[in-house]
C-alpha cells in the first residue's frame, strides 16, 4: 500500500495527523499533500472497491457513520471531475448510496453530491480513454435516468441540472495535473448511447402532480431533443403522446406549454414524422391542443403568445394528414356555407357588428380556410353552387367602383385602398379546386366563363401596373394562368374558348425584360406559369398553335433559350418538341437568329455541349467521343454500379433520358432535320454526329445493362440469344467507331480549310507589302528624277529610246509624221493636250475678302458677273412709250 492509499483508509485519525492502527507492527504513515499539488489540485488517491466493499458489509454498529465519511472524502477528492477510469465504480458508489435512502435518508445528501459533480466534464488522462472507457461511460450516463424513481425532489432537480449541464460545460476549477477536460460534445454523445432520453420521457409518468420537478424533466428533455439519436429513442418511449396530453395541465408559469410544444416540434423536425402523427391522433391529445388553442386565441395578447397560438395550430394541421385522426367532420357543421357567407360584395347600408377593417379581416380569413377546407369537401362546395360564388366575387374585385381596403392583417397585406388582396385569395381557392382536376368542377367552370373571365382580368392587372404592388400583381397573373392550364390541359373546347386573346397575354409575359428574372419579386413563377400555359392551353389547338407562329411566338421561346437559364430549358425544349409537330414550324425555327447572327441549330448543339460537360461525358479537345462503348455515359452513370432491378423499375441508361435534355434535344433537330441546318460551325458538325446517333447509342447502352445484369444474376442465356446480345454490343460499338472517324474526316478538313484560307490571307498581304514596295520605289524614283539632273537626263534619254522603239523601221510612203513630245520640255512624264486658262479678273469677285456667301444675295441690275454690294434697290424705270 502506497502512503497516500494508507492515508485514506478507514480508521481513527489522531489529532496530531497520525494515523492510529490497529496492529502494533505496522508503521505509522503520515498522509501528506504537498503545496505544489495543492495548488495545481492533484488528485488524492483513493481506494475504490474499498469503499465498494466497505458499504457491501453489513452487521457492524459504525457501519453507516463509516459510509457516510468515506462518500464524502470520496467527494471532497473528486471535487473537479470524475475521472473517465473511476466512473464505472463511482457510479456503483451512487446506486449503493441510492440504494440506502428509502431505509437511511441520510445518504441522499451523499448522492446529491456525487450527482451534483457529474455536471462537471469528465477527465481523461489519455487521448484514448474517451474510446477505452465509452462503454462504462454509456452505462454510468444512463444509470442517471432510473434514479429519477426515487421519489427525492431535491435530488430529482440535480439529475434534471446534471443533463442540462452536458449542453452548458463549465470547466474545472483547477487545473488536474496529468489530466485534460474531455471533449465538450463526449458526455452528449454517452447520453445519447446509454438511453437516458428514453428513461427521462419514462420518468414523466412518475412526476404527474409535482409540477417544479416536471417543469425541469421538460428543460432536461428540451435540450435532449436536439438530437436525432435522442428524438428516436424519445418517440419509442411514447414522448409525444405524453407531453401532449399534459399540455393543458395548470401553471402560472406558462414554461410547461412552451417547452412541450418545442419539444414536439423538435421531435417532428428529427424523428420520424409519421409516427409522431400517429401518436398524436388520439382525442385526449387533440382535446388538449384545442383548448390551448382556445385559450391564446382568446386571452393571448403577445407577440411571444399569438407566436406560441400559430404553433400550436402548426402541429393540429399536421396532425390532420392523417385520415385516421378524429378530427371534426366539417360537413355537419355546415361550415363551407358559414364560410361563403363571406365571399360576397360589402353591403351598403347594413348594420354590423363588425368595423371595416375587422369584416375585411373576417372575409380574407374566411376565403383562406376555404382553400384548405374545400378540396376535402367536393360535394359541399358544388352544392352550395361555389364556382358561381367565387366568379361572382371575382367580378366585383375587378371592377371600378369605390372601395377602400384596409391591409391591416396578414391576408391584407399589399392590398390597402384596392382589392388585390380579396382577388389574390379568391384566385388561390379557384387554384385549389381546379387542381383536384375533377370533371365536374371544371367542366362547370368552363360553363360559367371561367375562361373568358380570367383572361380579361389578366389583361386588366396589365393596366393597373403599379410598382408597390408589383409582386402582389405577379402572383395573380400566376394563378391566372395556372388556373387555365388547368381548365384547358385535357379539355379541347376550352382551348378553343382560350383562343387568340389569351395568346396575346402569354406573348405579353413572354416578351418581358429578360433582367426582370432575377428581381426576385415572381417574375420566374410568372414564366413557369407562362410556359405551362402554352403546354396546356395551345398545343394541340391548330388554330392557336398557327396564331402563336404568326404572332413569332417561336422566336420568343428561342429568345427565353438563349439566355442559357437551365431551370427553363427544359420546359421550352419540351414544348418545343411538341410545336415541332407542325409543319409550319420549322421555318420559323430555321428563319430565328440571336445575338452574332446566332442560329436555332447552333444554339441547341451549344446547350448540348454544355449539358454533357456539367454530366461529365468523356469527350476529346476536338469534341470527339473518347469510349466507343459508352459513348453517352455521364460521370455519375460510370461511378454507379449496374445492380439486378425488377421489370418494373428503370435502369440508369433509362433514367438519364429523363433527368437531362440531351433526349428533346435530339428531338428537336430530328424534326427540323439533321441535313441542311443553317449556321453551324465545323465544332457544330462534330457534336451533330453524336447527336445523330443518340437513339443507336442509347439503345445500346440499355441492352448492355440488360447483358451486365444477367451476369450479376449468374443466368446464362442460351446461344442464339446469347450471339443476338452479343452482336447487339459489337453493332453499337461499331457504330461508335463510324461516328468517330466521320469526326476525324470532318476535323481534318476543317483543318485543311484553316491552311487554305491562312494561305490565301498570307498572299494578301504579301501582294499589299509588293505594292506598297513598288509605290514607295516609284516615288523614289519620282523624287530623283526632280531633284538630280543627271538622273532626269538619263531617264529622258530612255524614254526617248523607248518611243523610238517603239515605232516602224521603215516610214510608209506619204505618211504624216506627227510628234509626239513638246520641244524644250525637261519632263519624264507622258505629255498630253494642253490647255490654256485665264483667271476671272479680281474685280469682278471683289478680291480674296469678298463675302463668299453668295447664294444669299440678290443680282445686281445690270446683270453680268456677280460683286460684292452693301445693299440693292429696286428701281422704276420710265415707261417708255409704245411705237404707234
Amino acid at each position: 500500500m502506497s502512503t497516500a492509499e494508507a492515508a485514506e483508509t478507514p480508521e481513527a485519525r489522531e489529532p496530531s495527523g497520525r494515523i492510529k492502527f490497529s496492529s502494533p507492527r505496522q508503521i505509522p504513515i503520515v498522509g501528506v499533500v504537498t503545496e505544489d499539488e495543492e495548488v495545481q489540485g492533484a488528485f488524492k488517491s483513493m481506494d475504490l472497491n474499498r469503499v465498494i466493499k466497505l458499504f457491501e458489509e453489513t452487521g457492524k454498529d459504525d457501519l453507516e457513520e463509516r459510509q457516510l465519511k468515506s462518500v464524502k472524502k470520496l467527494v471532497q477528492c473528486y471535487q473537479n471531475g470524475f475521472p473517465l477510469r473511476d466512473l464505472a465504480q463511482i457510479f456503483k458508489i451512487l446506486n449503493l448510496c441510492t440504494e440506502k435512502i428509502k431505509t437511511q435518508p441520510h445518504f441522499i445528501e451523499p448522492a446529491y453530491n456525487i450527482i451534483k459533480l457529474c455536471g462537471l466534464p469528465f477527465l481523461k488522462k489519455k487521448a484514448s480513454d474517451e474510446i477505452t472507457y465509452a462503454e462504462d461511460t454509456a452505462n454510468s450516463v444512463g444509470l442517471l435516468g432510473d434514479l429519477m424513481k426515487i421519489p427525492n425532489s431535491e435530488l430529482r432537480i440535480q439529475i434534471c441540472k446534471c443533463i442540462i449541464d452536458f449542453y452548458h460545460a463549465e470547466p474545472p476549477k483547477k487545473h488536474i495535473t496529468g489530466y485534460q477536460q474531455a471533449s465538450s460534445s463526449y458526455k452528449i454523445k454517452m447520453a445519447e448511447v446509454g438511453g437516458l432520453a428514453k428513461t427521462m420521457v419514462q420518468s414523466l409518468e412518475l412526476l404527474e402532480n409535482q409540477l417544479v420537478e416536471k417543469l425541469w424533466v421538460l428543460k432536461a428533455l428540451q435540450h435532449l431533443s436536439t438530437s436525432e439519436v435522442n428524438c428516436t429513442l424519445m418517440v419509442k418511449a411514447q414522448a409525444a403522446s405524453g407531453i401532449c396530453a399534459h399540455l393543458n395541465d395548470p401553471d402560472p408559469s406558462g414554461q410547461l406549454l412552451f417547452r412541450s410544444s418545442e419539444i414536439l416540434w423538435n421531435l417532428l423536425e428529427k424523428s420520424s414524422k409519421e409516427e409522431i402523427i400517429q401518436q398524436l391522433s388520439n382525442l385526449k391529445c387533440l382535446l388538449a391542443l384545442k383548448e390551448v388553442f382556445k385559450n391564446l386565441f382568446i386571452r393571448g395578447v403577445s407577440h411571444y403568445d399569438r407566436q406560441l397560438r400559430n404553433d400550436i395550430l402548426v402541429i393540429t394541421t399536421i396532425i390532420s394528414q392523417n385520415p385516421g385522426a378524429p378530427m371534426i367532420l366539417l360537413i355537419d357543421g355546415k361550415i363551407i356555407l358559414a364560410l361563403f357567407t363571406y365571399v360576397k360584395k360589402p353591403e351598403k347600408h347594413k348594420i354590423l357588428e363588425w368595423s371595416a377593417a375587422q369584416y375585411e379581416e373576417l372575409q380574407l380569413h374566411a376565403i383562406a380556410t376555404l382553400s384548405s377546407v374545400a378540396p376535402f369537401l367536393i360535394d359541399e362546395y358544388m352544392f352550395y353552387t361555389g364556382n358561381a360564388r367565387v366568379l361572382e366575387f371575382l367580378t366585383w374585385c375587378d371592377n371600378e367602383d369605390s372601395f377602400f381596403s384596409h391591409g391591416n392583417s396578414f391576408h391584407g397585406a399589399g392590398g390597402r385602398g384596392n382589392k388585390f388582396a380579396q382577388m389574390r385569395y379568391s384566385l388561390r381557392l379557384l387554384r385549389a379546386m381546379v387542381y383536384l382536376e375533377n370533371d365536374t368542377i371544371n367542366k362547370d367552370l368552363c360553363e360559367k366563363g371561367a375562361i373568358q373571365q380570367l383572361i380579361g382580368i389578366f389583361k386588366n392587372t396589365i393596366s393597373k401596373y403599379n410598382d408597390k404592388e408589383e409582386a402582389i400583381l405577379l402572383e395573380i397573373q400566376s394563378d391566372i394562368l395556372l388556373i387555365l392550364s388547368g381548365l384547358c390541359e385535357y379539355h379541347i373546347p376550352g382551348k378553343e374558348i382560350f383562343g387568340t386573346g389569351g395568346v396575346d397575354i402569354i406573348l405579353h409575359v413572354m416578351k418581358t425584360d429578360p433582367k426582370k428574372l432575377q428581381s426576385g419579386l415572381g417574375y420566374n413563377i410568372l414564366l413557369y406559369s407562362t410556359l405551362d400555359s402554352i403546354w396546356c392551353c395551345i398545343l394541340g389547338c391548330y388554330p392557336s398553335e398557327d396564331y402563336f407562329l404568326e404572332k413569332e411566338g417561336i422566336f420568343l421561346l428561342l429568345d427565353l433559350l438563349a439566355l442559357n437559364q437551365k431551370k427553363f430549358c427544359s420546359l421550352i425544349l419540351g414544348i418545343m418538341v411538341e410545336f415541332c409537330d407542325n409543319p409550319k414550324t420549322a421555318a420559323h425555327v430555321n428563319a430565328w437568329r440571336g445575338k452574332k447572327d446566332q442560329t436555332a441549330a447552333s444554339l441547341l448543339i451549344k446547350l448540348w455541349r454544355k449539358e454533357e460537360k456539367e454530366l461529365g461525358v468523356k469527350r476529346d479537345k476536338y469534341g470527339k467521343i473518347v469510349d466507343t462503348k459508352k459513348p453517352l455515359f455521364t460521370s455519375f452513370q460510370e461511378e454507379q454500379k449496374i445492380i439486378p432491378l425488377p421489370a418494373n423499375c428503370p435502369t440508369v441508361a433509362v433514367m438519364d433520358v429523363a433527368e437531362n435534355i440531351r433526349a428533346k434535344i435530339y428531338a428537336v433537330l430530328g424534326k427540323l432535320d439533321f441535313e441542311n441546318l443553317p449556321g453551324l460551325s465545323a465544332e457544330d458538325f462534330v457534336t451533330l454526329c453524336i447527336i445523330h446517333r443518340y437513339l443507336d447509342f442509347k439503345i445500346g447502352e440499355i441492352w448492355n445493362e440488360i447483358y451486365e445484369e444477367i451476369k450479376l444474376e449468374k443466368l446464362r442465356p442460351v446461344t442464339t440469344d446469347k450471339k443476338i446480345l452479343e452482336s447487339i454490343t459489337a453493332a453499337s460499338e461499331n457504330i461508335g467507331k463510324m461516328v468517330v472517324s466521320l469526326q476525324s474526316e470532318m476535323i481534318e478538313s476543317q483543318a485543311r480549310q484553316d491552311v487554305q484560307n491562312e494561305q490565301k490571307v498570307y498572299a494578301k498581304i504579301q501582294a499589299t507589302h509588293k505594292q506598297r514596295e513598288l509605290a514607295n520605289k516609284s516615288w523614289e524614283n519620282f523624287l530623283a528624277r526632280t531633284s538630280n539632273a543627271k538622273t532626269l537626263k538619263k531617264t529622258k534619254r530612255l524614254q526617248e529610246k523607248a518611243i523610238e522603239s517603239s515605232r516602224y523601221g521603215e516610214r510608209p510612203q506619204n505618211a504624216t509624221f506627227h510628234r509626239t513630245d513638246i520641244k524644250g520640255l525637261n519632263a519624264t512624264v507622258p505629255s498630253g493636250g494642253v490647255v490654256t486658262v485665264e483667271s476671272t479678273p479680281a474685280r469682278l469677285v471683289g478680291g480674296p475678302l469678298a463675302d463668299t456667301d453668295i447664294a444669299l444675295k440678290k443680282l445686281p441690275i445690270r446683270g453680268g458677273a456677280l460683286q460684292r454690294v452693301k445693299a440693292v434697290k429696286t428701281v422704276d424705270e420710265p415707261k417708255k412709250s409704245e411705237p404707234t
